[in-house]
């Protein structure tokens, strides 16, 4: 691995980014759960059955797509990580079933989560019936009434899934209340975190169980281009799970371009936006100090986007940082440019991407490419969840 100045510090920082800002009564839970992350995930026995459980019951590896239709469009050489054909639908079940085996071999009995789109509340409700765990998943009242066929998925694996009413309804708010739930249950309660996102060790753990996305790209290119790695990785940031998978290997090789497509929403200049990286000023949301988008009170200002996964006012403490050393390249996507990517995918490929996923498509448009550049675009969830938003567009279309 190539990680060199991007590993989390000891303390749980990326740079300035990160660290563990959290109540009280969550602190002795949190410290035993830094302590016990690294020898539980490096163990030979972890290791053994999450690898088995991502072959077996994942279906992985996601296979490394060459897109013929965006090569020519683009002049360069564009592969598809299909993380959308993983079992449940999208990346999130690489962590949720990491998590889960921390959590058993932490002896946790109670399992929590928060959803935003539905993809890792469905992911979590899933390893949850496979381990015969009792699971609660938070999402806000907005994202369970446009992500219904995620919410009764949930529920037919056997998860409670509880409607959050306070702020916007969606993934903050969802994460506040799982927040609540975790100060009033510290004991016997893992809270299986969806993204890179939360106190530390949250945003270590998840990227390195969602690296997996990475390290196959090494081997899938090597085969399929001779070298082990491509000029430029395109993925979609919202927490910035699929994203910090998808460059995790990569970011100590600067022969490897980042590009971040986060959510512009109706534009980052309209108030109605998810631009955090763009907009954002140093702050604390969700246990970790990170760009956040607020007024000049230091109130978190309500996100928006046409898409639940990318709907957050924060980012990952990683990405924060790559953007704040521009390791990473930035590029807020508007509502209609990842519409319109989607629909391009899919009738051109075949393949119905998920909106989080088509803000990353929509970035190969403000991108210039050089003749032969290999592009490798984090294609993170499929559409079946978006479908009557993608309906209503194609009314109008």
């Amino acid at each position: 691995m190539e990680k060199d100045n991007y590993s989390v510090s000891e303390k749980g920082y990326y740079g300035q980014f990160g660290g563990a800002y959290i109540p009280e009564i969550l602190h002795d839970t949190v410290e035993k759960l830094q302590k016990a992350y690294l020898p539980i995930l490096e163990s030979e026995e972890f290791q053994r059955e999450f690898q088995l459980l991502l072959r077996d019951y994942a279906g992985r590896p996601s296979p490394l797509y060459f897109s013929k239709k965006l090569s020519q469009k683009h002049g360069c050489k564009i592969y598809l990580k299909r993380e959308d054909l993983n079992h449940t639908g999208a990346h999130k079940i690489n962590n949720a079933l990491g998590q889960i085996l921390l959590a058993k071999k932490m002896g946790k009995t109670r399992i929590i989560a928060e959803t935003g789109a539905g993809q890792h509340g469905v992911a979590t409700a899933t390893v949850c019936a496979l381990m015969g765990m009792p699971c609660t998943v938070y999402m806000g009242k907005t994202d369970v009434e446009r992500q219904m066929p995620n919410v009764k998925k949930m529920q037919m694996l056997g998860a409670t899934v509880f409607p959050v009413t306070s702020g916007n309804m969606t993934l903050k708010d969802a994460t506040n209340e799982a927040i609540r739930d975790w100060c009033c249950h510290p004991s016997d309660t893992f809270y299986i975190i969806g993204s890179t996102v939360g106190p530390h060790p949250y945003p270590d753990i998840v990227a390195r169980l969602q690296s997996v996305i990475s390290e196959e790209m090494k081997s899938q290119l090597a085969e399929k281009e001779g070298r082990d790695y491509p000029d430029r990785i395109v993925a979609c940031v919202g927490g910035g799970s699929n994203a910090a998978g998808s460059i995790y290997h990569y970011l100590g090789n600067d022969k490897v371009k980042i590009t971040l497509a986060e959510a512009g929403g109706e534009g980052v200049d309209t108030g109605r936006t998810a631009a955090t990286i763009k907009l954002g000023k140093l702050g604390i949301i969700h246990g970790a100090r990170t760009f956040v988008i607020q007024d000049e009170n230091g109130q978190i200002k309500e996100p928006y986007s046409i898409s639940a996964g990318l709907d957050y006012p924060g980012i990952g403490p990683l990405h924060a940082y790559l953007a704040d050393c521009h390791r990473a390249e930035v590029i807020a996507i508007n509502d209609d440019e990842a519409l319109k990517a989607a629909f391009e995918l899919t009738r051109s490929e075949g393949i119905i991407p998920a909106l989080e996923s088509a803000h990353a498509l929509a970035a190969l448009d403000k991108i210039e490419f050089r003749p032969g550049e290999v592009v490798v675009v984090t294609v993170s969830g499929r559409g079946d969840k978006d479908m009557e938003v993608y309906i209503k567009y194609a009314e109008h279309i």
